[in-house]
């Protein structure tokens, strides 16, 4: 992993010189992503996230928290979090916005914590990178829980991309081949998942959590809670 994403996140937070962030899929081409968008407030997020930093509580785990732009409102809110990802570059610039828990940790090894919320944001369900590997990924945040404790998640059903003739039948078609590329550089390519909601809740079950749909958002995202 070149940690291209990271590094787009660092070089804005040390101002060297970035560039946006170009990101492509295997059913969409090349798109512009603004590398400030990650470092926005609270005032400046989709709704979704909004009311998912209001619901959450406790000790707090917040997983691929990116530019930790989430992690910082509730640090400041007096909670104590703590800030996850697997990108190194990522968690230097979290560390240099003043997160006091930051690390570069992938969620599958985190061992002897519990917490009250854990929070998976900007498609959360992207993690589980394949439909086959989200029941590893649910156990193990389950794992994770204290009693009582929430998972508060989001994603987006994408069959919204698809004619009708055109969504895919040998696989769902929520799983996705993400590229990156930055500064002239492209990442390896990487499967990244878009669940829609009656399948999230249906792997949930499955795997012992009780899932509940929060709030519907503006363009067929959701944000859902599991507990």
């Amino acid at each position: 992993m070149k940690d291209l994403f990271g590094k787009a996140i660092l070089d804005f937070q040390t101002n060297n010189s970035p560039k946006d962030i170009i990101t492509e899929t295997n059913i969409s081409e090349a798109d512009e992503m603004n590398v400030a968008y990650l470092f926005r407030d609270y005032n400046e997020m989709p709704k979704l996230e909004q009311k998912a930093l209001k619901l959450a509580n406790g000790k707090i785990l917040d997983v691929g928290c990116g530019a930790g732009s989430h992690s910082l409102y509730l640090q400041e809110k007096g909670f104590e979090v703590t800030s996850i990802d697997i990108s190194e570059n990522a968690i230097k610039a979290c560390q240099l916005r003043g997160l006091k828990n930051a690390k570069t940790q992938n969620i599958l090894n985190l061992e002897n914590e519990k917490f009250d919320t854990i929070l998976l944001l900007m498609n959360g369900t992207g993690i589980f990178q394949t439909i086959s590997e989200s029941s590893k990924y649910l156990q193990k945040l389950k794992s994770l829980l204290n009693p009582n404790g929430q998972i508060l998640i989001d994603s987006s059903d994408i069959i919204y991309m698809f004619d009708e003739d055109e969504v895919p039948t040998d696989n769902y078609y929520g799983e996705l081949t993400f590229t990156i590329s930055y500064k002239n550089e492209t990442e390896n390519p990487f499967p990244w998942l878009y669940l829609d909601y009656p399948l999230l809740e249906k792997l949930a079950t499955e795997n012992g959590l009780q899932c509940e749909l929060i709030e519907n958002g503006e363009h067929y995202d959701y944000l859902a809670k599991l507990f």
